[in-house]
This record gives C-alpha cells, structure tokens and sequence, in this order.
C-alpha cells in the first residue's frame, strides 16, 4: 500500500486558487480510484488536460485463446518470445482471465513516439533483464533487474531503456494491485514481520513537467483495444501533486524471506495481493533447519487456484530441466509436487540460490496462441517413474 508522497509545487490548501507567475491558474486534477473512496493523488498541470485534438482510430489487442478450458500442467519457454522494437508490440499475452493477464515482453527500444496509458488494468512489471528509466506523469523511476514497477491504471507513462536486451514478466491486473493485508495494520502501516518494508519502496524522484502545445499521442488501453489520441498539450504537464496514489517500484533483492525449522508454505513468499490473485517472490533464502527436515515443498491440491511460476535465476531445487525466462503452470484441480529425485536431493541442503516470482489466481487462466507457440506439450509427464513413460 503506497504512503503519503508529495513531488513539485502544491498550494496550501487543495481547491483552492494555485496561480503561475504570470498569474493565471494552474489546473487541478484529482488522480483517484474507485470512485472518490480509493487511493488518490491532487495533481496540478500547465494546461487543462482534457484537450482531445483528434481520435484517430483503434485496433484489437484481445489476446487470442487457444486453449480455453485446461487441465494439463504446461511449462513455456519464456525467453522464445521473439524480440521486438516497439514496446507495446513486444508485449505478448499467455496466460488470461477476466481479473488479470500475464504478458511476456522482449522491447527492443524505448518508448518514442507516443506516451501509453492503461485505463483498465493496474500493471505490475518484472524487470528480468535490462535497465532504464520509467517516465510517467507523476515522475521518473529508475529500474534496473529484479525490479518489480507497479504502475497505477490511468498512468500515463513512456519506458525509457538503456540497451536492446530486455525481458518483461508483467501482469495486468484488473483488480487493484495492494501490498498484503496480513502485513499491515489498520493505518495502513507495513508491519514490524512484513518482509519488506515502506523504505523499500522507492517512489517518483523526478518530475517532468513540459509546458508545450501541438500534437501529441497518446495509445490508451480500453477493454482489449489500443486508441489512438491527440492531445493538444504535452502530457507530463504537471507542476506537482500529493496522495497516495502514483508508480513506485521494489527489487526483488529487497525482499527478506521467512523460514522455519520445517517448510513454509507458499503465502510466506507473497508480495503483492488483490482479490483476484497474489504473486509471492521466491528468493535466496536459509533452508527449513529442523534436524529432519524436508527442504523440498511436498506435494499439494491446487484446488481453488492456477499457479503459474516465472523463474529467474538461480538453482530450481524442486523442479528438474528448468531454465531462467521458463514459467509453469499447474492447474487448479489437480495436486502437484516436486519432480522425481527432487526431494531426495534436498534432504540435507542448507540454502537455496532460487529466484522466481509466483502469481496464484483464483479463477482458471486461459492459454493464448502465443503460449502455444513456446509450450512444452510433454511437461506433465514430467512427474513419471523412469520407465513409466
């Protein structure tokens, strides 16, 4: 949950007249969710901005099913997902529900000649490999790998990349996107057994603020359609805001894993939650240290959600053949448990150097064309006996 956070010039007093030198008025926004009852922030621009010059058209960026009811453990090959220039087209949907979609991206450049808004979805990016800027209207956040970079719905923002080696792991999630209840109090405050805290959360540290006029385009995210509009003043405009609600980032690095004498369960490892799915971050961690422990997660009942699994880096300890970019898929509906041999390599083993980012969603996901073209068809067999094959 983000704390009070104030960037630029503010007048005392919201509503109330904010003058520029010249002394005509800068104009209020109120950036707010769920009605006027959520997470909001006060913004002041340059201009007004609701200056639509032009709607040039839209086209479809629904993902496409190909599976669309399943029950058949998958692994998918992440790092086949074939590079692109643009940012937006590089963005490759595999997994998918009502509440959320789980995006792979490889962009080649930074984000030029337009300014990208998502107005359905807040968006929570997994920086796996690259390094860069994101620039958004309500500041600039440096990124670099094991970032996650959660950025509000209704954000307007560009990516600015130092390289053209860079791997995305997002989730679009239709829900808000909050850090776990269980770990704060009713202030709000994250609490002294969260694995993180707020001074891991590094906010917006500079504001861009552009007083021009003329043509500029922005692409906004509507219900599976990319629109095209003009707006008749530079987007980042604003002078200053306050609130709660604006992007912030946390590395993965920065999040203290819990551990026992004997395994932990999953929800140990959760970062973020809505009321749709959560995602856990599986980090460098001490093994359980009872005497007769079993470091290896047993086997469980999927019952009530789809796992999917994006790993990292590191040593996979439960798992067998599985590389950096690779995600797995266990379906709810069916148990599933470490590989063969897994468990008995982990008896005895004092740490794990594993690095993998979790989301759990409690309706069924849907696999896209494009998580067919990097599936392994023959990853749930996987659990077979030699011989049994």
């Amino acid at each position: 949950m983000p704390f009070y956070h104030k960037l630029g010039k503010i007048p005392h007093k919201r509503h109330t007249i904010f003058r520029k030198p010249d002394g005509s008025l800068y104009y209020e926004q109120l950036f707010g969710t769920i009605g006027f009852d959520g997470m909001s922030s006060n913004l002041y621009h340059e201009h007004r901005p609701t200056q639509v010059k032009e709607i040039k058209g839209s086209y479809d960026v629904t993902p496409k099913i190909a599976v669309e009811n399943n029950l058949k453990s998958y692994r998918f090959k992440g790092f086949q997902i074939t590079p692109h220039p643009d940012y937006l087209k590089s963005r490759k949907p595999v997994l998918t529900n009502s509440d959320c979609d789980i995006i792979l991206a490889s962009p080649q450049g930074s984000t030029e000649d337009y300014f990208y808004k998502n107005s359905d979805a807040d968006e929570l990016i997994f920086i796996h490999k690259g390094e860069g800027k994101l620039r958004t209207h309500l500041g600039n956040i440096d990124f670099k790998y094991g970032d996650y970079l959660l950025i509000p719905r209704g954000t307007i923002y560009k990516m600015d990349f130092d390289d053209e080696d860079n791997r995305l792991f997002i989730v679009e999630s239709r829900r808000p996107i909050y850090t776990p209840k269980r770990y704060r109090n009713w202030f709000g405050q994250l609490l002294e057994h969260s694995p993180f805290c707020e001074r891991d959360l590094r906010q917006p540290h500079e504001l861009e603020t552009n007083d021009e006029k003329g043509d500029f385009l922005i692409k906004i995210k509507k219900q599976g359609k990319i629109f095209d509009m003009v707006y008749a003043t530079h987007p980042f405009d604003v002078v200053g805001y306050d609130g709660y609600n604006y992007p912030y980032a946390f590395s993965i690095h920065d999040f203290e894993p819990i551990t026992g004498r004997i395994h932990q369960p999953p929800p140990v490892h959760q970062t973020f939650e809505t009321d749709a799915f959560v995602v856990c971050s599986f980090c460098p961690r001490k093994y359980d240290y009872h005497p007769e422990s079993i470091p290896a997660p047993y086997s469980h009942s999927n019952i009530d959600s789809d796992e999917v699994l994006y790993y990292v880096d590191g040593d996979f300890m439960s798992r067998n053949d599985i590389e950096a970019g690779h995600i797995s898929l266990h379906p709810a509906g069916i148990p599933h448990g470490p590989h063969p041999g897994a468990v008995e390599r982990s008896i005895g083993q004092v740490e794990t150097e594993e690095l993998a980012v979790m989301v759990d969603t409690f309706k069924p996901l849907k696999l896209t064309e494009d998580a067919m073209e990097i599936a392994d068809e023959t990853y749930h067999k996987s659990w077979l006996e030699d011989g049994d094959h």
